[in-house]
């Protein structure tokens, strides 16, 4: 038998085992049962006002304000690490592997709770602006990292003409380094923004007033209260609404990776 024809006969074994497995899992289950649970027609339709006008909501402002604040920790940070004193570089070095070490999670309680408690610290939106502080602290480490990369990529001769030409080495880095830095890592940040709006699903952990619930934190209050309590209806909603969000996102970053290569 040659090889070609055994590579086809195993190629439409695998797919008959996988028809079959697919078939069983449609016949066996209790689809009544999965309605009830995942797909509640009143939960549907009384619970898209609040994921939607309340939820979604404030998770896209959490995240903006998490990405922003973010990106401006991290240029500082990348700057520190580039620079030619010591001390600063140790810094800069040390809070990065720091938080990057860390869960957000851990962050995001120690900022809610820890921090404030330790020093009678009132934070300004109180546990959700304090959670959102911790999102920032994490962010501006991972993007920090990010931009430094992005800044080394830039070819040393762009640096050297600014120089050639009179310019300080302040506005060197800021006018010629930094918009090229940005443009090589515009696809790693976009990443980052998306990993930002699902990390505001965190910030459910150390709770929210009414108005400053974020997705999840709407989507778990409906489990107990509503036409969908006791059924799973509320998370499968808030399920679909992170896919609409990052979905396109994600294919940005794909599409804007692709264009990358071919420029290169």
């Amino acid at each position: 038998m040659k090889r070609s024809t055994k590579r086809q006969l195993r190629h439409t074994g695998l797919y008959v085992v996988l028809i079959a497995a697919l078939l069983a899992l449609l016949f066996g289950l209790d689809w009544k049962a999965v309605q009830e649970t995942f797909f509640n027609s009143d939960g549907f339709k009384h619970n898209w006002h609040d994921l939607i006008l309340t939820g979604a909501k404030n998770t896209a402002i959490y995240t903006v304000i998490a990405f922003v604040g973010g990106l401006a920790l991290a240029i500082v940070l990348a700057l520190m690490k580039l620079s030619e004193v010591g001390p600063y570089r140790w810094l800069a070095t040390a809070y990065i592997e720091f938080f990057r070490g860390l869960p957000a999670l851990i962050t995001i309680l120690m900022m809610g709770f820890g921090v404030p408690i330790a020093f009678h610290w009132h934070p300004p939106g109180g546990t959700a602006g304090a959670g959102l502080i911790g999102l920032v602290l994490v962010a501006g480490a991972y993007m920090a990292e990010t931009l430094r990369a992005g800044i080394q990529a830039v070819p040393k001769g762009q640096a050297e003409a600014s120089r050639s030409l009179g310019m300080s080495p302040a506005k060197t880095m800021g006018w010629i380094v930094l918009p090229q830095a940005f443009r090589i890592i515009i696809p790693p940040l976009t990443n980052e923004f998306v990993l930002l709006i699902k990390d505001t699903s965190l910030l459910s952990i150390i709770g929210a007033t009414v108005g400053s619930r974020e997705l999840t934190n709407v989507a778990r209050d409906m489990l107990t209260s509503g036409p969908s309590a006791g059924t799973s209806t509320s998370l499968v909603m808030a399920g679909l609404l992170y896919l609409v969000i990052t979905l396109p996102l994600t294919q940005l970053v794909a599409w804007l990776e692709r264009r990358q290569r071919r420029a290169r």
